[in-house]
Parts: structure tokens; sequence; C-alpha cells
């Protein structure tokens, strides 16, 4: 499989069928064809262009409802569900986080906000959406063993460098790729002591991707 960081919490998963998670970059027009679109919560910059991909889009049922009414062919589930989509396979997993459909006028509630376990081609990658750092993590790790773990680092308005290495040792996947970071001013961070401390002291490898870049797993 092949992971390619767009930009903030967009990521394009590559092998046997695409998947497109989070479909938000800062600049817009993010340049994919999709099979399968996964959206994590209702913020505008991680709902993004959901609406103009026109693909069947994994979601909690509030956003899948409200895509449903605009035409998308939406999967709603929830958490702690599981669903094959394509021969995909998507695990609902929990995000301590708000989710608020910013896009529909005043805006209005958009369900729980969500992670997902992605099982493609023999591997498992666990996208943790945004969140706070919770310990239920280690039980994501326990049952799903994910290879690959993308987790939110910015600070502000998810976890930090610091509960994110926590996180990882949660978890417990081999590869570690952060996200939700240097979009914009309140969530800079300079990542070089995260990656040094976390291989230095546990079995992970951390990979630092620009945006547009990706990594073979």
């Amino acid at each position: 499989m092949k992971i390619r960081w767009l930009g903030h919490a967009c990521f394009l998963l590559e092998g046997s069928r695409t998947v497109l998670i989070d479909p938000f970059v800062p600049e817009g027009g993010i340049e994919a064809d999709p099979d399968i679109v996964a959206v994590t919560h209702g913020h505008a910059d991680h709902l993004g262009e959901a609406v103009r991909f026109q693909k069947p889009t994994v979601a909690v049922n509030e956003i899948a409802k409200y895509l449903a009414a605009r035409g998308v062919p939406a999967e709603p589930m929830n958490i702690g569900g599981t669903i094959e989509v394509a021969g995909v396979s998507f695990t609902m997993t929990p995000a301590l986080h708000s989710s608020w459909l910013e896009c529909a006028g005043g805006g209005y509630y958009g369900g729980v906000a969500t992670g997902y376990v992605i099982r493609m081609d023999g591997t498992a990658v666990y996208h943790a959406g945004d969140t706070a750092l919770f310990s239920d993590m280690k039980l994501i790790g326990a049952l799903y063993h994910p290879d690959v773990a993308i987790l939110p680092v910015g600070g502000r308005f998810t976890m930090g460098p610091a509960e994110a290495m926590m996180a990882a040792e949660f978890v417990g996947a081999g590869t570690v790729i952060p996200m939700h970071y240097n979009t914009f001013p309140a969530i800079e961070q300079d990542l070089s002591a995260f990656k040094e401390a976390l291989e230095r002291t546990a079995d992970i490898r951390v990979i630092l991707l620009a945006p547009g870049e990706s990594v073979e797993v």
C-alpha cells in the first residue's frame, strides 16, 4: 500500500482500491479519483470536498445523512462498527473531539468525532482523526493491531507531540505518520525532537512527510 499525505488530515491510501480520507487541503482542488471517501467528523477542514467527489463515502450516521441529501452514495456507520466497501474494511473508532457541520448555514450537530482502522491488501492503517489522547487507544492496538498509526500532533485543537508520543505507544503500530500540524500558525510544530525521542525509546519508525509525499508500507 502507498500512503500519500495531501496535507492537514487528508490522506490517500493507494492499493487494490484508492481511499481518500478527510478530503480537505488548504488550497482546495484535490487532484484524486478515489474509489471510496472516508470522513472522520463534520468540521469543514475534514468534510472538505466530500460532496464534490460523489463517491461511496463512509461516515458517522449524522454526516452520512447530510451527504446523502446532497446526492452522495453515503455508507453510514457508528463507533464500534465494521463495514466493507468494495473489498476495503472500515472499523470506526472513538475520537475525543467536537463535530459540527459548519458548511450547513449556521451549522448543526455532526454526530460524534471518529477515527478509522482501514484494512486493505493485508495492511491495517489507523487514522485517528482529530482527537485528544485517551487510554482506550490501548484497546485499538490490542483489538485491531494496526501496522500504521496516523496521529494528529498540532496541539490546540488536538493532542500535541507529547501526548502523541504516548498515543503511539498505546496503539503499538510499527510506523507512525504525524498529521494535522503546520497548516496554519496556531498548530505549527517542529517534530524533529518528537521523531528522535519516539524512535529512541520505542520500536517505532516515524515518517515525516511533506504534503504530496508518500511512503510504501
